[in-house]
């Protein structure tokens, strides 16, 4: 009888996308779909499922399979953020989609600041209340074409503190979620009404730190908002064991890694965590990556006047990169300036030397061109003017370690 009565309640496919709790009779255990409100059970979010999950979860709810294809068209095309919004789905579905604790995973914009040259800086607020930084880069090439680049975080903050960096000033929460990695691009093409061609994981945080949850975005990025793999950048300062890791996915995306110096003392005095990943095993990391993906792995290197940016200091970059392979690329990236930095941006005729140097030794070298900077929006500026107490509570050292465990 009572069975009876739970199957005329519930249909089966519908109990299967509920919480369930099970008790037990004298004569065998019985599930039965929880009765608990969405406020009361675990959120799910639909932003970052594929199509066939998608379908999946409407059969799950007794609906047919298209259905799941009309949720897909919903989030990725039509970019809907509200479930209620979902009009081309019956009323029905839709409640029970929120009953049973679903929601879209889109987070409010809380503020946007844009910069002269069209830059825009977007403070996304999360639902803990945690605010993260995404940058939208607009760019018109030479031959009328537009490129849209979204630079997008991969954590609140960041534990690894290299000390040219406004992010790593403000301290470090937690990782994002793939979805909240998903939903700043999102967020992007929202304020510019124009398709992001080309993403860079280059915002706050340190990447590898959150592998798992960043290769989830790429994959979200790359196949549903059609973003080609070639168009993506993750970008690294260098953490052990993440490079081989990410190697054996054979992604078609560029790494690029953040040098900033060209021996190991130096980069030591730079970058914090060094210490622990010492200048020739992340090179010989480097090297392998490209034999195991043939692609190119890219540098990054931040002119600090004074400090790495002489002429000497390119001539031993480009030694370093010779002896560990051909082909190599460096991206010169003149030093932002920050509030409360000791730091200063080279002059332009140290950073032309400094090319020189390296492309008379047949190195490629790019100067990054200067964006946002009214904005606060230029790589090493992303810091939260509304967070201005470090988030970090616990030493970096064991922030850094405890991360580094998990992420090998």
């Amino acid at each position: 009888m009572a069975m009876g009565l739970l199957q005329s309640g519930c249909s089966v496919p519908f109990a299967r996308a509920l919480r369930s709790r099970t008790f037990t009779t004298i004569s065998s255990t019985v599930t039965v779909p929880s009765l608990k409100k969405a406020s009361q059970m675990e959120t799910r979010l639909l932003l970052g499922m594929s199509e066939e999950q998608l379908q999946q979860l409407a059969v799950d709810f007794g609906q047919k399979s298209f259905r799941g294809k009309q949720l897909y068209h919903l989030l990725y095309k039509r970019k809907v953020k509200e479930i209620q919004e979902f009009n081309q789905l019956p009323l029905e579905f839709r409640n029970d989609l929120q009953e049973a604790g679903w929601r879209v995973g889109r987070s409010p914009i809380h503020k946007a600041v844009t910069a002269a040259d069209g830059t825009t800086k977007l403070l996304i607020k999360l639902e803990d209340n945690r605010l993260v930084e995404t940058v939208g880069i607009p760019v018109k090439d030479n031959d009328g074409s537009f490129r849209l680049t979204a630079c997008v975080s991969s954590q609140v903050g960041c534990p690894l503190r290299c000390l040219f960096c406004a992010t790593g000033k403000g301290g470090f929460s937690r990782n994002l979620k793939s979805h909240e990695i998903v939903e700043q691009v999102l967020a992007i093409e929202e304020v510019f009404k124009q398709r992001v061609t080309n993403v860079v994981f280059m915002g706050m945080g340190e990447p590898m730190l959150n592998m798992k949850e960043v290769l989830e975005a790429h994959r979200c990025l790359n196949k549903d908002i059609l973003i080609g793999q070639r168009m993506i950048t993750i970008s690294t300062v260098g953490v052990p064991n993440t490079i081989k890791k990410l190697a054996s996915y054979k992604l078609q995306s560029t790494l690029a890694l953040s040098l900033h110096a060209p021996n190991q003392s130096l980069r030591e005095k730079i970058v914090p965590s060094a210490k622990s990943y010492p200048l020739n095993a992340i090179m010989k990391d480097c090297r392998d990556y490209f034999l195991e993906t043939r692609r190119r792995v890219s540098f990054e290197y931040t002119l600090l006047a004074g400090v790495n940016d002489s002429v000497k200091h390119a001539i031993e970059l480009a030694e370093l990169l010779h002896e560990w392979g051909r082909g190599h690329h460096v991206n010169l990236i003149p030093f932002n300036p920050i509030d409360g930095s000791e730091y200063k941006r080279p002059s332009k005729k140290s950073v032309y030397a400094f090319v020189s140097a390296l492309e008379s030794r047949k190195v490629t070298a790019s100067v990054r061109q200067t964006r946002g900077l009214d904005a606060s929006a230029a790589c090493g500026q992303l810091r939260n003017e509304f967070q201005k107490s470090p988030l970090l509570s616990a030493s970096i050292n064991q922030e850094f370690h405890s991360e580094v465990a998990l992420a090998s």
